[in-house]
């Protein structure tokens, strides 16, 4: 008699067909291949940086060493990144609101559209409108602020006489991150569970209650991972802050009205390196190897924060 726990027969395999294979490799090899051209720019940046980073003080532009040349440039990159993103997130926020539980259909439609080509305008354009429209609109405000707002570090003056200032740069970078929150933000709205949102109502929740106890807590990781990637984008912004900012090199300062304003990495690179040579090219690199690495851990985190995203139960 056959014994009981006979394993039962293994079921042959279903051949792979050849695309099938094809697709595989070639997915394979792309993300292979965006591993390798990582490690190469992390490679090249440490080569490149070395004789900065083994430098003496006096070798440094400036004098006074690597860590004292970087961390104001550090500093003007955190403080006109963070500021920017908390304009652009509420505004994002609001904006994929409308276009999904506000706006008429052919309205959100077109809404929609506006948005994307908002994120394919380049950001010379955007550097362009700040400099030569916004930046002199804002010196009568800024001659406000600081008038009657001068006890806010933010606003303590003296107010720039040209608008050049780094709020005109935190507002420019504030638009151009807009879009990209905006578009994550707004899909993860288009797919909360209608169940969810047909129950909030069904209970006799207004429209908003239903958006606070259906859409924004499905969406919330959503709006925490694409406001970590408009950080990202907002802390490499090379050309747009520099043409704001020109050559402005104010140090450590939360005053964001007066011509004297903390310079970022990204537009720093952009301004120095086609004169630089020997140790200050090498220190210009070691200033965009913090760069790479802080906007390395800004994805990282963003794209943790996404992959947690719990699943909603419910029809969609």
């Amino acid at each position: 008699m056959a014994s009981s726990t006979e394993a039962p027969p293994r079921k042959n395999r279903v051949p792979r067909r050849p695309g099938d294979r094809i697709f595989a490799g070639v997915s394979t090899g792309s993300g292979v291949l965006i591993l390798v051209a990582l490690a190469g720019v992390a490679v090249f940046l440490v080569t490149e940086a070395w004789p900065a980073l083994t430098a003496p003080a006096e070798d440094i532009p400036g004098g006074q060493g690597l860590v004292v040349y970087i961390w104001p440039l550090l500093f003007g990159t955190l403080i006109s990144a963070v500021l920017a993103l908390v304009i652009a997130v509420p505004l994002a926020v609001a904006i994929a609101l409308f276009i999904t539980y506000y706006a008429p259909r052919s309205i959100a439609k077109a809404l929609g559209y506006i948005i994307d080509l908002l994120a394919a305008v380049p950001s010379i354009i955007f550097g362009l409108w700040g400099m030569n429209v916004l930046a002199p609109v804002t010196v009568d405000p800024a001659s406000w602020l600081s008038q009657h707002l001068g006890w806010i570090p933010f606003f303590a003056g003296p107010p720039s006489s040209t608008g050049r200032t780094m709020l005109v740069a935190i507002i420019v970078l504030a638009v151009m991150v807009l879009p990209i929150i905006t578009a994550v933000v707004r899909e993860a709205f288009t797919q909360t569970p209608q169940l969810h949102q047909e129950a909030a109502l069904a209970i006799g929740a207004t429209r908003w209650e239903m958006i606070r106890m259906a859409a924004l807590p499905f969406g919330r990781s959503s709006i925490i991972g694409a406001s970590m990637l408009g950080l990202g984008r907002a802390l490499g912004e090379t050309m747009a802050v520099a043409m704001v900012l020109s050559a402005s090199a104010g140090g450590i300062t939360f005053n964001l009205i007066s011509s004297e304003n903390p310079p970022t990495i990204a537009a720093n690179i952009a301004l120095q390196f086609p004169e630089a040579t020997g140790v200050g090219m090498h220190t210009l690199i070691a200033s965009g190897l913090v760069l790479f690495a802080i906007t390395l851990v800004v994805n990282m985190i963003a794209r943790a924060v996404i992959n947690r995203r719990k699943d909603f139960d419910g029809a969609n």
